[in-house]
C-alpha cells in the first residue's frame, strides 16, 4: 500500500513558495490526492526520486516536459471536479488511465 504524505511535508510544501516545477507537482499531488509512488510509477523513476522534485531539485531535462504536462492535466481534472481522488484505488485507477499504463502497489 502507498504511503500518504507526512504532516512535516505537507506543512514544508505548504510554507514554500518555490516555483520550481518538482514543488508545483508536489502542490498539485496533494490537492489531487495522488501519492508519489504512483507519479513515480508513471513517470519510470524511483519514489525518491519523486519526493526529491517535491523538495525543488531540478528534474532531468528529459522529465521536464512530462511533468509540467503532467501538472497542467492534475490542476485542470481538480477544476472540473475529477480530483481530488477519493480512495487509494481511484487514484491509481487515474494515474494509470492518464499515462496509458497500469500502476501497481
Amino acid at each position: 500500500m502507498s504511503r500518504t504524505y507526512s504532516d512535516n511535508f505537507l506543512a514544508e510544501i505548504g510554507a514554500s513558495t518555490s516555483t520550481r516545477t518538482g514543488v508545483m507537482l508536489a502542490r498539485a499531488c496533494i490537492k489531487a490526492n495522488i501519492p508519489a509512488l504512483y507519479i513515480a510509477q508513471a513517470m519510470n523513476v524511483s519514489r525518491m526520486t519523486v519526493y526529491s522534485w517535491f523538495r525543488g531539485k531540478p528534474l532531468r531535462d528529459k522529465n521536464e516536459e512530462a511533468v509540467k504536462l503532467l501538472i497542467n492535466i492534475i490542476n485542470n481534472d481538480i477544476i472540473t471536479g475529477l480530483l481530488p481522488a477519493t480512495t487509494l484505488a481511484k487514484a491509481r485507477e487515474y494515474v494509470s488511465t492518464i499515462v496509458e499504463k497500469p500502476i501497481t502497489d
